[in-house]
């Protein structure tokens, strides 16, 4: 059983940064796509980043330049580096996995992954 466990949110200034951990067990997969999405009150879900077993990574225009999505495939653990915190950023962050060789792996499509985490919440006060 895929099991993702969030860590890392919190509250920070405008322009501040944080940086999100999601620890992965229970698949032996070689192929996965993995990544993170966003669901603000009242808002739908929103993809922040994606990087697949290969490396190849994926992100929402409203994070490009700001967020950096990494992997230790040693640790089984996928981190997402955010910059320059804005308070558009706020919202729950959940890590979500999908796994084989046609995985979702775009910023766009981790959303509809079927594995995911019980979210951990960033909060960026106006």
């Amino acid at each position: 059983q895929v099991q993702l466990v969030e860590s890392g949110g919190g509250s920070v200034q405008s322009g501040g940064s944080l940086r999100l951990s999601c620890a992965a067990s229970g698949y032996t997969y070689s192929s996965y796509c993995m990544g993170w999405f966003r669901q603000a009150p009242g808002k739908e879900r929103e993809g922040v980043a994606a990087i697949d077993s290969d490396g190849s990574t994926s992100y929402a225009d409203s994070v490009k330049g700001r967020f950096t999505i990494s992997q230790d495939n040693a640790k089984n653990t996928v981190s997402l580096q955010m910059n320059n915190l804005k308070p558009e950023d706020t919202a729950m962050y959940y890590c979500a996995a999908d796994l084989g060789p046609n995985c979702l792996g775009s910023a766009s499509t981790i959303p509809l992954a079927p594995h995911w985490g019980q979210g951990t919440e960033v909060t960026v006060p106006s």
